[in-house]
């Protein structure tokens, strides 16, 4: 199964279509999540026609938005979970372990920091933002490929 997860798109103001380098990623994928800050339902509709897509409202989404504040999904056997704001850095594992005990990947947005990593035991994955990159040097989506209950390969991949 191949995932493409994005976050913060924060359209209209970033997002005004689907870039092309997005795109590319979306193309082939068998389901793309994303992590919050949608901001207009018309990047899900877009995002759609793609593949499925899951999403979790973020703190910038509006009552338009409708998603869940978390979502729970078994993806081709791998246990995920997804919320858009982990909360900060320091004691994030503990967290997102006592929050989602049964999950072996958590996704999430919020911070716009590309970030992958193993911590209590859950695997952490912000594919960061693929239209504002605040202070990172590129917009970043991420690409998961999972395979009878195992997370195969993770990347983040620059779009920018």
């Amino acid at each position: 199964m191949r995932v493409t997860v994005l976050s913060d798109t924060h359209a209209p103001r970033r997002w005004r279509s689907c870039p092309p380098r997005v795109a590319a990623h979306l193309r082939g994928a068998d389901l793309i999540l994303h992590a919050g800050d949608v901001c207009v339902p018309s990047v899900l509709d877009e995002l759609a026609a793609f593949a499925p897509v899951h999403v979790v409202k973020g703190n910038n989404d509006g009552p338009d938005v409708v998603a869940p504040e978390t979502l729970q999904l078994e993806l081709d056997g791998l246990r995920v979970a997804m919320i858009h704001d982990s909360g900060p850095l320091a004691g994030r594992g503990v967290r997102m372990r006592h929050r989602f005990p049964w999950a072996e990947l958590v996704v999430f947005g919020h911070s716009h920091i590309p970030m992958d990593e193993q911590a209590e035991g859950v695997r952490l994955f912000n594919p960061g933002s693929p239209t504002d990159r605040r202070r990172q040097p590129h917009g970043t989506v991420g690409l998961l490929t999972i395979e009878r209950g195992a997370l195969v390969e993770a990347r983040i991949v620059p779009v920018t």
